[in-house]
């Protein structure tokens, strides 16, 4: 019997990586540092805020998610029709290359960064241009130039970058956009731009207001703890705004989502106290690493990049066996999240041992 027809090229499509969870353990407290959560509970007013909204989860959300969209508009001095909204910031990516893209038309990233780049890419039968980071981690923005083609629709800028944490500065995203092509989408990706103490760090969002051929791109997943929730929102100009509610998926920010967002935004005094601690243990962390002699360069979000090279798949290991899980990337290295203290503080000690155990 046939079996039913797919598109020829499932098979390669990358499959997107999790963090893990670490094993159910009797012996020891587990942590998982494997996928930039905030380790901290919902902000004050939040739970309240989610089960008030479920009361009325037998209707459909608000497909325009109104309320939030004016809550955002107030919050960043922005127009609402310049907001777009998806589930989770992952998801505009999506909507921005499938709004953007005809098949055969090239999707330009740095790499390696965030997983979905390369995914969303590969399912609008788009191309995929990979342009290698510099040696300190940082976005080769030369040779970015240098690879747009006329053929080029999407430049995906990641600062602070996933997973190697590393930021673009305004100046450098400026000088970038003065010299790129003013019709090539270039999308700012700031997933992690509240972790970010940078002196001259870009804001996409500000920026967004004087080139029409950007999108800001931020999430309630990480700093303001809504992983789960899964709501996100990108900054563009009305035309290229409304082009990505078209791509959206209906109905996919949930009542849930959108309440918890709202409430968010209006904590943000506790917000960023929690994220004042987790710089502080990030930096913490950070110099632990450094002094140990591991190859480390500076981390402008909520996790530390180690380029371990062959013993990434090794210290991985390492970190499971004492009950903690950390994201790895098979001959390049790996990515630790801030957690809760005691579970840096594990992680601490795991790279001690680990680095004695090599000499």
């Amino acid at each position: 019997m046939p079996t039913p027809k797919l598109r020829p090229d499932i098979d390669q499509l990358p499959a997107y990586k999790a963090g893990q969870r670490p094993a159910e353990r009797d012996d020891i407290t587990t942590y998982k540092v494997s996928s930039n959560e905030n380790p901290f509970d919902p902000l004050p007013g939040v739970v309240e805020a989610i089960a008030r909204a479920a009361a009325d989860t037998h209707r459909y959300p608000d497909p325009f998610s109104r309320r939030l969209v004016d809550a955002l508009s107030e919050h960043f001095d922005v127009d609402p029709d310049r907001i777009a909204l998806g589930t989770g910031s992952v998801a505009i990516c999506g909507q921005i290359i499938f709004a953007a893209c005809a098949p055969g038309d090239e999707v330009m990233y740095p790499w390696r960064s965030f997983e979905s780049y390369p995914i969303w890419t590969q399912m609008a039968s788009a191309k995929s241009v990979k342009v290698p980071l510099l040696p300190d981690e940082r976005h080769d923005l030369e040779g970015m130039l240098a690879a747009i083609t006329d053929r080029t629709r999407v430049i995906f800028i990641c600062t602070p970058n996933n997973p190697t944490g590393e930021a673009v500065t305004r100046t450098e995203i400026i000088d970038f956009l003065d010299r790129a092509p003013s019709d090539v989408i270039v999308v700012i990706d700031e997933a992690y731009v509240e972790f970010s103490s940078s002196a001259d760090k870009a804001d996409g969002i500000d920026i967004s207001r004087s080139y029409d051929n950007v999108i800001a791109l931020r999430t309630f997943s990480k700093a303001y703890g809504l992983a789960s929730l899964r709501v996100g929102f990108a900054v563009a100009n009305p035309v290229v705004a409304e082009a990505l509610r078209k791509t959206a998926l209906p109905f996919g920010v949930s009542s849930i989502a959108e309440e918890a967002a709202i409430e968010s935004l209006h904590r943000e005094v506790e917000l960023f106290e929690r994220v004042e601690h987790l710089v502080q243990e990030r930096d913490r962390v950070w110099n632990a690493f450094a002094e140990l002699g591991y190859p480390i360069h500076p981390s402008h979000a909520n996790f530390v990049w180690l380029r371990l090279g062959d013993q990434a798949l090794e210290f991985t290991a390492a970190c499971e066996e004492e009950g903690i899980t950390i994201r790895p990337f098979a001959g390049e290295g790996v990515r630790i999240s801030i957690a809760e203290t005691p579970a840096n503080d594990r992680v601490i000690e795991i790279a001690k041992k680990f680095k004695l155990s090599l000499q």
